[in-house]
């Protein structure tokens, strides 16, 4: 067991007042749907790491990148502890596509109000505290 948490960064991305989601496989909260994202590596800004991990996942380009919220995940089954911090930012270019399939099955968009079942760890204590990135948005 690790005895020292790590950062993680979660990207939500907008488009067309939907999110996009996808399901892990083959890591931590498998089977469950998160944003994409990653872990946060050395001399890294939150916002280059952003960028780097919807590239890698995902293959698109991203915007207007923005602080979302910060979560403190205890995956208590994989003896894992993770801050994770959220970042929220709009759809800008490209092509959804299945980037690292040894790491995901698939990418969907999801309106906030359905989100699919289960959920990422982080996106559930995100809705425990009543996170909403769409808060302040018209």
């Amino acid at each position: 067991m690790e005895n020292r948490p790590k950062v993680g960064i979660g990207v939500i991305v907008i488009k067309d007042n939907k999110i996009l989601l996808g399901k892990r496989k083959n890591a931590h909260g498998e089977g469950s749907w998160c944003y994409p994202g990653g872990h946060l590596e050395f001399g890294e800004s939150w916002e280059e790491c952003s960028r780097r991990e919807v590239r890698e996942e995902v293959g698109i380009e991203i915007k207007n990148l923005r602080f979302g919220t910060i979560t403190n995940d205890i995956f208590e089954n994989e003896h894992k502890h993770y801050i994770t911090i959220t970042m929220i930012s709009d759809f800008d270019s490209g092509e959804v596509k299945l980037m690292e399939p040894d790491k995901c099955t698939q990418w969907e968009w999801f309106e906030w109000d359905n989100l699919p079942s289960p959920l990422f760890l982080a996106t559930i204590n995100q809705l425990k505290k009543g996170f909403n990135p769409f808060n302040g948005k018209v």
